[in-house]
């Protein structure tokens, strides 16, 4: 446990004109969630930012989790886009899960402080979230890929898009939407949703608080099933 969370970014990024911060909880001692900022090539302006979700959890979930996190912070400092970055993991991936049935969901995203762009990849995991204040609107970051560790003949893309000043980027791993209640509801998206909203107005590390007390609060002391993880990303004017 004490390796894993020493591997977990501490504190936020410093990434001009991006507000952003990071929480993870894990159910168990340790568990498969994860999130980190890999930083591009200094001169280029640009930070990758990478949310992950191992299947299962627990001390083998953990193990994998730790893997590809060391795979993409050495793949992501040698040359190549993002495409490349995650086609060479999931093909290391591959390697080390071989017949065990694990893979892991992947939502790669990469800021450019120049041009104000942001760019992603998703690998089999849920769509992050792009909030815009001024018209009260959503928007799901979707694209096509499978899960790392499926098949080492995954196509995968990328989607760019144009920010705004106060824009809102939320990442997030399924044991947020999944959480559930005693009377097994789901916490869902549109809870999510209306938590990001409320509270756009407050910095990144305030909006992913908020978000985690929101989930305890719905759970009323049902413990969680799932690890938690979320990563907001706030655009400054």
């Amino acid at each position: 446990m004490e390796v894993q969370q020493n591997l977990i970014p501490q504190s936020g990024p410093d990434l001009a004109g991006f507000d952003i911060a990071g929480k993870i909880e894990y159910c168990d001692e340790t568990g498969g969630d994860y999130f980190d900022y890999i930083p591009g090539n200094p001169d280029d302006n640009r930070l990758n930012i990478a949310v992950g979700d191992v299947s299962d959890h627990g001390i083998p979930s953990a193990l994998l989790m730790t893997t590809a996190r060391a795979f993409l912070r050495h793949r992501a400092s040698q040359p190549g886009n993002s495409v490349d970055i995650i086609k060479d993991v999931n093909r290391l991936f591959i390697e080390d899960v071989k017949d065990s049935g694990r893979f892991m969901t992947l939502f790669f995203l990469t800021l450019d402080s120049v041009d104000n762009k942001v760019s992603w990849i998703r690998a089999g995991h849920d769509p992050a979230m792009l909030y815009s204040p001024d018209k009260k609107h959503f928007e799901m970051l979707e694209g096509r890929g499978m899960p790392l560790g499926v098949s080492a003949d995954a196509v995968y893309e990328q989607q760019e898009k144009q920010l705004t000043a106060g824009q809102i980027i939320v990442l997030f791993t399924d044991g947020i939407i999944e959480a559930q209640n005693s009377g097994k509801t789901f916490f869902g998206k549109e809870r999510l949703q209306q938590v990001i909203r409320d509270n756009a107005h407050l910095a990144s590390q305030q909006i992913c608080d908020r978000i985690f007390e929101s989930v305890e609060s719905f759970l009323d002391s049902q413990p969680i099933n799932d690890d938690l993880t979320v990563v907001v990303i706030k655009v400054e004017d």
